[in-house]
């Protein structure tokens, strides 16, 4: 069966990475842009990353400018720019489609394991989320417009199996 650690996925430097490096822990996988109404949420998420890190949470940010050209062309504009205005220390990823023919891998594998059904299994905006347990399992999509801080109670139920 597959997971998301069969999958590999391409850094700012344009350097490919396994998933496999996240074995074992938590993961929230979510599509950003930078110049979104929903761009604030890159808070909350630098939040539950610092409460959570040490116990092994990852954050794996994908920018994304497909719904209405929300995101810089230039990669190092838009790490620049989560860093500054937002204190952002989780891993933000090469730019990426996340519908249609270009979509990344990873994300066309996220979408077929939680479907958005009114959507045709497509993202419908910036911001969608995908929790991971620590096998690799995707448990919850979580929509755009779901702040971080409302995903603590589903996260703190994957947190034990670190220590098990």
């Amino acid at each position: 069966m597959a997971s998301v650690y069969d999958y590999s996925v391409k850094k700012t430097n344009g350097e490919q990475v396994s998933l496999k490096q996240y074995e074992g822990r938590p993961m929230l996988i979510v599509n950003t842009a930078s110049k979104c109404g929903l761009t604030p949420q890159f808070k909350g998420l630098q939040e539950l990353y610092d409460t959570y890190k040490d116990q092994g949470l990852a954050i794996l940010g994908f920018p994304c400018d497909q719904f209405n050209h929300q995101e810089f062309d230039n990669i190092d504009e838009t790490t620049q720019f989560c860093q500054v205005n937002y204190g952002v220390t989780f891993p933000i990823f090469a730019k990426i489609d996340v519908n249609g023919a270009h979509a990344d891998p990873l994300f066309a594998y996220l979408k077929e394991q939680k479907k958005n059904f009114l959507l045709g299994g497509k993202i419908k905006w910036n911001f969608t989320k995908f929790l991971v347990d620590g096998q690799g399992r995707v448990i919850k999509r979580y929509a755009p417009t779901t702040k971080p801080e409302k995903i603590k109670e589903d996260l703190e139920k994957l947190l034990p199996q670190l220590t098990s």
